[in-house]
């Protein structure tokens, strides 16, 4: 390389190193008029120790400002957590041979019927039929109310194993289904009585009232169409203000009220009247009387058909069908086609067939010379001549059978063969407890009516004197009498 080429680079090196130093100052100088003082001296141990406390605040910022944030994002922390833990294996053993670990247990609910229990079970239907044709399990299974309860032992292959329900209040039955064969268990369990008296008083309705006072729907129902049924009218007599009290049995099991429809003596006041009915037992049967030993059930009903409309009456009138005067020798009530005709009383079958202009017709014979007859049946009840029956058993359904325009009930009553108006004949009044059995009876009863007169005297007594809450007016109260075992 030639001298002077040599000397004019270095020259040009020179230069490039004198404005780079021109340019460094030049944007120091620049830099220092922006930055505060403190930047632009020597740094004091002062300035050292703001800049220590200046990072730490900011490193703390940093780290507390995500968290806050996430917590605030991911809402309010879990309550609880889950942990799987591993378990051992069921044994093929346990699974096929140990009873009780694979029940399911079902409620009746109101309008099932079994086949529907099967179903919500799973168990086919082939299978309720063969547990069916078991002794004694038809009637208990084809029986169950609304609340009972029915379990079946479906292992895992899903084959009914064992089906236990109840067959009355103190026996439980398991079915086991083995080789083609039904075993039975009968497993009694234990339950226990006690008396307890109910009070209650008439607000709106007898039913909330009753329900209020803790009598059930089967207690209310004996009260009403078996104890007053002939002396109260229930859906016209009753007003606010109308008491009544019962004396009951309630059946308990394993600490459940399982039963207190049982009644053994009851008293209902309406109208300014107190009606008395006592629990008796006569010739073998249960039956309801009053204060003095007269029969509450009356020998015979006014109409042996509900909700009917009187059509035609007793005494002398132009017949529909031959358009002749003539004597009506009972009364008519026009109802549909099939509604059921009940037995007016207690009484021996004495005719039931095709009679003339009648048609099918049923007469009973309840004894002391009284008959009814029932006339123009669309079809005859299960009842036929010779056989007894029981006042409100259906004997038959109303039709338009024989010389009839349309479908009614043809109803006569007669005393000695002669024709009665059935609607203002004297009835004749049931017999009485007499004797020894009038003995026993007071015995029996006079302390239930005792205990009844003790509860609304505590009820009522302060009743006259001021106005209570109407709860405190319906209270059931029961006396701590020792519960008796029974067993069956």
């Amino acid at each position: 390389m030639p001298q002077s080429d040599h000397g004019h680079a270095r020259n040009k090196q020179r230069f490039q190193e004198r404005l780079n130093v021109l340019h460094d100052t030049a944007l120091h100088r620049r830099l220092k008029q922006h930055l505060p003082a403190a930047f632009n001296e020597r740094w004091t141990r002062r300035h050292w120790m703001h800049a220590s406390l200046f990072l730490t605040i900011g490193a703390l910022v940093a780290t507390i400002v995500p968290g806050f944030s996430n917590s605030m994002d991911s809402g309010l922390p879990s309550a609880h957590s889950t942990l799987a833990l591993p378990l051992p294996p069921l044994s093929l053993t346990r699974r096929g041979d140990t009873p009780g670990d694979s029940w399911q247990i079902l409620r009746v609910k109101r309008g099932q019927t079994l086949s529907d229990l099967f179903e919500e079970a799973g168990v086919p239907a082939t299978v309720m039929h063969r547990v069916l044709e078991h002794p004694g399990t038809r009637e208990a299974l084809t029986k169950l109310r609304p609340g009972a309860e029915i379990a079946f032992d479906l292992p895992v292959n899903g084959a009914l194993r064992t089906i236990r329900f109840d067959r009355d209040a103190s026996n439980r039955i398991e079915l086991s289904l083995k080789d083609d064969r039904i075993h039975e268990k009968v497993l009694e369990r234990a339950t226990s009585t006690r008396s307890v008296v109910a009070s209650g008083e008439i607000t709106s309705s007898l039913y909330a009232s009753a329900r209020k006072a803790g009598l059930s729907p089967s207690a209310i129902a004996t009260m009403t169409d078996e104890i007053f049924k002939y002396d109260i009218d229930f859906s016209k007599d009753l007003q606010p203000g109308d008491r009544f009290s019962v004396v009951m049995d309630e059946t308990w099991r394993e600490g459940e009220r399982i039963d207190t429809s049982k009644i053994l003596a009851a008293t209902f006041t309406t109208g300014g009247k107190t009606h008395t009915g006592f629990r008796f037992e006569r010739n073998g049967k249960f039956e309801y009387f009053d204060i003095n030993g007269r029969p509450l059930k009356k020998s015979f009903i006014r109409s042996p058909i509900q909700f009917a409309r009187l059509s035609s009456n007793f005494g002398s009138r132009r017949h529909p069908v031959l358009g002749t005067m003539r004597m009506h020798k009972g009364v008519d009530y026009a109802a549909r086609t099939g509604t059921p005709i009940m037995a007016a009383g207690d009484a021996r079958v004495q005719f039931a067939g095709v009679q003339r202009g009648y048609g099918n017709v049923v007469i009973l014979d309840h004894g002391r010379g009284h008959t009814t007859l029932y006339g123009h049946m669309s079809r005859f009840g299960s009842y036929r001549t010779g056989q007894r029956v029981t006042q409100g058993n259906i004997i038959g359904y109303v039709g338009s059978t024989g010389l009839a325009t349309g479908p009614h009930l043809h109803y006569e009553f007669r005393v000695n063969g002669q024709h009665r108006n059935p609607l203002s004949v004297t009835m004749p009044p049931p017999e009485p407890l007499r004797g020894a059995e009038l003995a026993a009876f007071r015995a029996q009863t006079s302390p239930a009516l005792a205990r009844i007169q003790g509860v609304e005297e505590l009820i009522y007594a302060d009743a006259r004197d001021s106005k209570p809450e109407d709860d405190k007016r319906t209270a059931s109260v029961t006396p701590p009498p020792a519960p008796t075992g029974k067993r069956g």
